[in-house]
This record gives C-alpha cells, sequence and structure tokens, in this order.
C-alpha cells in the first residue's frame, strides 16, 4: 500500500511571474464556513469580535485582525480563514471545516484588474472595488471568490479541484495584459 503526501492544490503550478505581474499560493492555515443560528446574528457576531477581534462582515466585505480574516461568502454565510474558530462560535453559530476545500491564489502587480478584466463579470476597478471589498463570482467558467487585498492584489478561490484551470486561465490572462505593454 503506498503513502499518502499531502500536497496543497497548487503545489508545482505557481508561483508564477509575467512582466510585472505575479501569481503565487496562499497558504491561508484554517478555514471555516460560519452561518449563524436562527435569531443569533448579533451573537455571533459578538462572539468573533471576542474570540477574534473581528466581526461578522456586511455583504461583499472582509472583516480582518492580524493573520485573520471573516470572509463574506453569500447570503448567512461567512469564511473564517486563518484562524481555528473559537468554541464560544459554535453556541451561535454553524461551523464547517473548509481548510482543504479550496485553492487560494493571490494575484499582485499592476495589470491586475486588467487580468481580471478577462476572466470576472465584476467591476473590480479600485474606485467600484476597494481594498476590503470581495464577491462571489465567476472566475473564467469557474464558480470562486474574488477579494480585494490590496490596491494592486487580490485573492481568488476557487474549489481545490479547479486550481490548474485557474492557474492556466491566470497565466493566459496574464500573457495578454503583458503583451499590451
Amino acid at each position: 500500500m503506498g503513502n499518502l503526501v499531502a500536497k496543497s492544490p497548487c503545489k508545482g503550478l505557481l508561483p508564477l511571474s509575467v512582466g510585472a505581474m505575479s501569481a503565487s499560493e496562499v497558504e491561508t492555515g484554517a478555514m471555516t464556513m460560519l452561518s449563524p443560528r436562527k435569531g443569533q446574528d448579533g451573537a455571533l457576531d459578538e462572539a468573533m469580535r471576542a474570540v477574534h477581534g473581528l466581526g461578522y462582515p456586511a455583504p461583499s466585505g472582509v472583516e480582518s485582525a492580524g493573520e485573520a480574516r471573516a470572509i463574506w461568502f453569500g447570503h448567512s454565510s461567512v469564511l473564517l480563514v486563518g484562524a481555528e474558530p473559537g468554541q464560544r462560535l459554535e453556541e451561535h453559530g454553524v461551523l464547517v471545516d473548509q481548510s482543504d476545500a479550496w485553492a487560494v491564489v493571490r494575484l499582485d502587480g499592476p495589470g491586475a484588474e486588467d487580468v481580471l478584466a478577462r476572466l470576472v463579470p465584476v467591476d473590480v476597478r479600485l474606485c467600484a472595488f476597494p481594498v476590503g471589498s470581495t464577491a462571489r463570482s465567476k472566475i473564467g467558467h469557474m464558480s470562486g471568490s474574488v477579494t480585494r487585498v490590496g490596491e494592486a492584489s487580490f485573492w481568488l478561490m476557487v474549489f481545490r479541484s479547479m486550481a490548474e484551470t485557474l492557474v492556466h486561465d491566470l497565466k493566459s490572462a496574464m500573457e495578454a495584459v503583458a503583451a499590451r505593454g
């Protein structure tokens, strides 16, 4: 019987540099989906603030504290990234471990918005999508999440099984944008 070896979703695919842009895999640590129990929205927000120093984000928003992020992930759902959920959160919400479910890629550099304009049907210009904004959206033909983490930096998230496709699509779009310059 063979030995199983753990590897990240983008192992051997990243990092990638094209022109002044780069794509790299984000090692997020723990990832937990949180949804408030019925009538517990406020209590879950308070518990998150007490335990992690960040609250339950508004729709299309992100809350951050240190390395931890709470990313809005759709109706009544938040993805807690980079922190093990405190036990107190279980009293007010439903928690589902997602740590091995997602590939997270960071896209950086001038031209990142132009790359995403080729892949995402969302206006990601800084004036419309400021730092701390997030959207559940198509990325190419995949369902995913786009989060602006800096003026020229984004986190792109797709299901782990789509990591190779994401990197392929990103590389193609990065090359096309770099060729324009």
